[in-house]
Formats: C-alpha cells, structure tokens, sequence
C-alpha cells in the first residue's frame, strides 16, 4: 500500500485501509472483535480434530466433524436472517459471542470415545451460533462506514480472514501440541468474551421502526419474513446474481479436501503429511489475503468493475486450479495455488460490496444468511462428491482437482454471458417501480384534495 489514498474512476476520494482503522473508532472495534474472535476459531478448530483423531483414530470421524460444521448454517440460515432483520445486531453479535465462549469449554468434559457423542453436540451449538452472528455483523457493517469506506471495509475484513487462517492455525497447532487441548478451549472461550466486549462498546445507529402487524403464527416463526425476503430477491435480478456468487464458489470448495490429500500423496514436506498439508493451506491463506487488496488497485471501485472483476475471478481461480492440479514442481504448485484463491477472494469480496451497496437495510439480515445458508450447502455437496470420486470410483487426486477447475470456470463464463441481461432487467424493473410509487403518491394527493 504504497499510496494510502486514491481517487476511484468517479472522481470520489477512497480511503485507504490504515486511514480506515484509524478514523472510524466503530469499524475498528468490529474489526478487532474479529481478529480475536477468529484466532480462538483456529485454536478451537485444531483441538477439536486433536481430540477426534486421538479417541477414535477414524478420519471418517473427522468427515462427521466437517458435517457438523456445515450443517447449522443450512438449517438456521433462515431464521438467522430473519432474526438479524428483526432485532438488534449488535445485541446479536453479544449474544452469540458469550453462548459461544460458554459452548467450547463443553469440550473440556471429553474424555473417553464413548463421549464422542458430545463433540458432535457442541460442534453443532457452536456453528449454529455463528450462523446467528455472521449475517447480522455483514448488514451491520455498511450502518458504520461510508459509501467510500465500504470496499476497503471488506477487503480488510477478508484479509484479517485469511490472516487468521496462518496464524491462527499454526498457534493453534503449537498451543494444543505443547499445553493441550484444554488450554486451547480455554483460550477460545476468552477470545469470544473478548470479541463481545469490544462489540459492546461499539454504538451503531439506531434503525427506523418496523411497521406493525398482526402476529400470526407464521410471523411469530419467521416464515412470513423469509418469504418477503424472498419475494424481494426474485423480484431484482441483480441481487439475485450477486446472492449467487459465493454459492458458486463454494461448488468448488471440494479442494478443500484435495489439499488434505495432496499434502498426504502428492507434497508431503519432508516425508510428513502434516507439514504437507500445513504449507498448502498457508499458500491459500496467501492467496486470498492479497486478493482484494491487489483487485482494488487493478479493478476499482465501480459497480461495472467489480462485475467484471467478479466474472475474471472465477475465471482466474479455475485455470489455475488446472495448472495446481497437473504441476509436478512444488514450488511452481504454490504458486498456482495462491493465485486460483486470489480470484476467490475476489469475488468474494466484491459480490459483498456489491449486496451491500443494492440491498436495503430492513433486508440485509435475510439476504446475507439465505447467501451463507446457500455457500454451507454446496460446500458440503462439493466436498463429498470429491471424496467419493477418488474413494469410490478410483479416480486420482489430479484428476479431480482437473476437474473441480473446469467446473470452477463456468459460473465465470455464465455470469458474462448473462450481466447484461439481468443488469437491462433490474433497470427496467427499477423504472417501473418508480412510476408505480410516483402514480401511488399522485393518487394519493389527488385523493386528499
């Protein structure tokens, strides 16, 4: 970052990352809550397939693991939403930072195989509590910024990811390696109090009141709200496409569980699986942390840009998912490897401003959890179609990785071969809602005289 401050291709003025942490008090306390809160993830993360491995010695024991973690955002992604369109978001945050800090110190009580029950139990509360406050700190984030704050907002918010992803898994591995699993738990616990204390002291604006209706049952269990956010996605192309990003994404978010297996068979680092599969991951974790801020200078800010940088996104990430996949050089693997997750954290980053920027407040909470709810499930169908091509039909790591990279550049090739048409439809779509609410008022004054 060499220059702090550049000025966008509409002549607004930007804000460069540092400048952002300094000069907005609300973000950066956000932010610091997700630091710690995300490095306690990767400590809790470590233990936990510690403690699995060591009570069953079963990887499909760890494969359950990765179900557990999954499935409570497809479940509760609805409701999440509705609740983080209903309530308080910072309440929300608060809330499920303490159930959670509570939660984890559970996993002090496992002892013995026969209490592998609980470790599915607490896995599920645990995951189930961040699917309640993932949506509701991404609609919140755009009630503390501004316009211009927005992009760099969430570029730092994916690079601090990616960061806490290194860091936090290699302390993770030495906390559990040297003190134990419990002392890693306990860590976790103190970094969700941590994160609730500093969300706590941050003020965010006061929303204007919901208008009011008749409770029915529906109402009461969030049905009727799922269903006008629905009706509010399908009736805006544009959101629709935006929504649609991520979940495209994570259809390749089998390589995942590639990445396990190369660093087993095909790059194992001094003849160890672990150190293997541990410089694969930090090469994605590099990848994706220079992804938007390098985006960010190449595409700009521009809502054309960042579509485009979308589509080039996906694109990049596919060829060299191929390029990883048929690389016989380490370190040429790497190297392909943090580029094809340079592109993901593009889109990724950029199909989050862009939902941000189009979405109205009282539905941001709906939006972003059906997007979550949506990204869980096709990442859980990934990773088993994966594991099922090499264990049950034969085929070999490189194969598949070919094969999740040719799959990856498709969205990439439909999201340009369909921009235009639903960019024309949201237009002709937005017009005619104006001159509906113009027609209403006009009737509405024709009415009162």
């Amino acid at each position: 970052m060499s220059k702090a401050i550049k000025t966008s291709v509409e002549g607004m003025r930007t804000v460069g990352y540092a400048e952002l942490l300094r000069s907005n008090r609300r973000f950066r306390l956000l932010w610091l809550g997700q630091v710690v809160s995300q490095m306690g993830d990767w400590f809790d993360t470590i233990a936990v397939y510690t403690i699995v491995l060591h009570l069953t010695g079963s990887g499909r024991a760890v494969a359950l693991i990765m179900v557990a973690r999954f499935l409570p955002s497809v479940v509760m992604g609805p409701l999440s939403g509705v609740v983080a369109d209903r309530f308080s978001r910072r309440t929300i945050m608060i809330t499920a930072d303490l159930l959670r800090a509570l939660v984890v110190l559970g996993f002090l009580l496992v002892r013995r195989p026969n209490q592998m029950w609980l470790v599915y139990v607490l896995t599920v509360l645990q995951l189930a509590f961040s699917a309640f406050f993932e949506p509701a700190k991404t609609a919140a984030i755009p009630s503390i910024v501004s316009d211009r704050e927005l992009l760099p907002a969430n570029a730092i918010a994916s690079v601090t990811w990616s960061a806490m992803l290194t860091l936090g898994a290699a302390l993770g591995g030495f906390v559990a390696g040297w003190f134990g699993t419990n002392a890693a738990f306990v860590l976790d616990s103190l970094t969700f109090i941590a994160s609730a204390g500093l969300i706590a002291s941050v003020t965010f604006p006061k929303r204007p009141p919901r208008a009011k209706a008749k409770l029915t049952i529906a109402k009461a269990l969030g049905i009727s709200d799922t269903i006008e956010g629905a009706r509010y996605v399908r009736h805006r192309p544009r959101v629709f496409a935006y929504l649609m990003v991520k979940p495209a994404w994570g259809m390749g978010g089998g390589i995942l569980t590639l990445l396990a297996v190369f660093g087993e068979r095909v790059f194992p680092v001094a003849g160890k699986t672990a150190t293997g599969i541990g410089v694969l991951f930090t090469a994605r974790g590099i990848g994706t942390a220079i992804g938007p801020i390098v985006a960010r200078r190449w595409a700009g800010e521009t809502r054309k840009q960042m579509q485009n940088a979308i589509g080039i996104g996906f694109l990049i990430g596919g060829a060299f998912y191929i390029a990883f996949a048929v690389s016989r050089s380490f370190a040429l693997a790497l190297l392909f490897l943090a580029i094809a997750h340079t592109g993901g954290s593009i889109l990724w980053v950029f199909s989050t401003v862009l939902l941000q920027q189009s979405v109205e407040d009282q539905f941001r909470g709906r939006v972003f959890a059906a997007e979550l709810a949506l990204l869980t499930l096709t990442m859980a169908a990934s990773n088993y179609l994966v594991g099922e091509l090499m264990d049950r039909f034969g085929f070999s790591p490189r194969v598949v990785t070919v094969g999740v990279g040719t799959f990856f550049l498709l969205p990439g090739l439909f999201w340009f071969a369909t921009r235009k048409w639903w960019d024309r439809k949201e237009k002709v779509q937005t017009s005619e809602s104006t001159v509906a609410l113009e027609n209403g008022k006009a009737n509405r004054v024709v009415t009162n005289e």
